[in-house]
Protein backbone atom coordinates (compact mmCIF):
# COMPACT_ATOMS: atom_id res chain seq x y z
CA UNK A 1 0.00 0.00 0.00
CA UNK A 2 2.90 2.38 0.70
CA UNK A 3 4.12 1.91 -2.88
CA UNK A 4 0.70 2.87 -4.30
CA UNK A 5 0.64 6.15 -2.36
CA UNK A 6 4.10 7.18 -3.52
CA UNK A 7 3.22 6.29 -7.13
CA UNK A 8 0.12 8.49 -6.97
CA UNK A 9 2.11 11.35 -5.51
CA UNK A 10 4.60 11.12 -8.35
CA UNK A 11 1.83 11.08 -10.93
CA UNK A 12 0.42 14.47 -9.85
CA UNK A 13 1.66 17.08 -12.29
CA UNK A 14 3.47 20.10 -10.87
CA UNK A 15 1.28 23.19 -10.77
CA UNK A 16 2.67 26.09 -12.77
CA UNK A 17 2.85 29.18 -10.61
CA UNK A 18 2.68 32.68 -12.10
CA UNK A 19 5.87 34.68 -12.03
CA UNK A 20 5.96 37.50 -9.50
CA UNK A 21 5.61 41.00 -10.80
CA UNK A 22 9.00 42.66 -11.02
CA UNK A 23 9.05 46.45 -11.25
CA UNK A 24 11.28 48.09 -13.85
CA UNK A 25 12.88 50.33 -11.25
CA UNK A 26 15.84 49.34 -9.15
CA UNK A 27 14.04 50.31 -5.96
CA UNK A 28 13.84 47.54 -3.36
CA UNK A 29 10.38 46.22 -2.49
CA UNK A 30 8.52 47.97 0.31
CA UNK A 31 8.53 44.91 2.56
CA UNK A 32 12.32 44.50 2.56
CA UNK A 33 12.85 46.91 5.45
CA UNK A 34 15.02 49.15 3.30
CA UNK A 35 15.08 52.76 4.45
CA UNK A 36 15.67 55.31 1.70
CA UNK A 37 18.52 57.71 2.27
CA UNK A 38 18.23 61.39 1.52
CA UNK A 39 20.30 60.92 -1.63
CA UNK A 40 17.90 58.20 -2.81
CA UNK A 41 14.69 60.10 -2.03
CA UNK A 42 12.98 61.71 -4.98
CA UNK A 43 12.32 65.43 -4.54
CA UNK A 44 8.67 66.37 -4.39
CA UNK A 45 7.58 68.63 -7.23
CA UNK A 46 6.70 72.16 -6.20
CA UNK A 47 3.25 73.42 -7.05
CA UNK A 48 3.64 76.17 -9.62
CA UNK A 49 0.42 77.89 -8.56
CA UNK A 50 1.57 78.56 -4.98
CA UNK A 51 1.79 82.32 -4.35
CA UNK A 52 3.20 83.91 -1.23
CA UNK A 53 0.65 85.76 0.87
CA UNK A 54 0.52 87.37 4.29
CA UNK A 55 -2.46 85.44 5.66
CA UNK A 56 -0.50 83.47 8.26
CA UNK A 57 1.32 86.58 9.50
CA UNK A 58 -1.95 88.53 9.66
CA UNK A 59 -3.72 85.69 11.53
CA UNK A 60 -0.90 85.45 14.07
CA UNK A 61 -0.86 89.25 14.44
CA UNK A 62 -4.57 89.04 15.38
CA UNK A 63 -3.67 86.24 17.85
CA UNK A 64 -6.01 83.78 16.16
CA UNK A 65 -5.52 80.06 15.56
CA UNK A 66 -6.32 78.35 12.28
CA UNK A 67 -9.25 76.63 13.96
CA UNK A 68 -10.65 79.92 15.27
CA UNK A 69 -10.28 81.62 11.89
CA UNK A 70 -11.91 78.65 10.18
CA UNK A 71 -14.84 78.71 12.63
CA UNK A 72 -15.40 82.45 12.26
CA UNK A 73 -15.12 82.29 8.47
CA UNK A 74 -17.33 79.22 8.13
CA UNK A 75 -14.54 77.30 6.39
CA UNK A 76 -12.53 74.18 7.16
CA UNK A 77 -9.12 74.26 8.83
CA UNK A 78 -7.78 72.47 5.76
CA UNK A 79 -8.96 75.34 3.55
CA UNK A 80 -7.25 77.88 5.80
CA UNK A 81 -4.06 75.81 5.72
CA UNK A 82 -4.13 75.60 1.92
CA UNK A 83 -4.70 79.32 1.51
CA UNK A 84 -1.85 80.09 3.92
CA UNK A 85 0.43 77.89 1.82
CA UNK A 86 -0.40 80.03 -1.19
CA UNK A 87 -2.67 77.66 -3.06
CA UNK A 88 -5.53 79.17 -5.00
CA UNK A 89 -8.99 79.74 -3.61
CA UNK A 90 -12.26 81.40 -4.59
CA UNK A 91 -12.89 85.10 -4.14
CA UNK A 92 -15.77 84.22 -1.80
CA UNK A 93 -13.32 82.31 0.41
CA UNK A 94 -11.00 85.33 0.52
CA UNK A 95 -13.94 87.56 1.44
CA UNK A 96 -14.95 85.23 4.29
CA UNK A 97 -11.38 85.17 5.61
CA UNK A 98 -11.04 88.95 5.49
CA UNK A 99 -14.35 89.46 7.31
CA UNK A 100 -13.41 86.84 9.94
CA UNK A 101 -10.13 88.68 10.55
CA UNK A 102 -12.04 91.96 10.97
CA UNK A 103 -10.44 93.50 7.89
CA UNK A 104 -12.04 95.42 5.07
CA UNK A 105 -12.17 94.21 1.51
CA UNK A 106 -9.63 96.90 0.64
CA UNK A 107 -7.06 94.95 2.69
CA UNK A 108 -7.28 92.10 0.18
CA UNK A 109 -4.09 93.08 -1.66
CA UNK A 110 -2.13 93.46 1.59
CA UNK A 111 -3.17 90.02 2.83
CA UNK A 112 -3.38 87.96 -0.37
CA UNK A 113 -0.95 89.83 -2.62
CA UNK A 114 -1.46 91.12 -6.13
CA UNK A 115 -4.00 89.37 -8.29
CA UNK A 116 -3.13 88.21 -11.78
Amino acid sequence: MGADVSAKAEAVPEVARPARYVADSDAPPAHSGHVARESEAKPKPQKASAKKNQLRETRIEKMMSKAELARRAGLSVLTIDRVEKGLGCRMDTKRKILEALGLSLADRVRVFGEEE
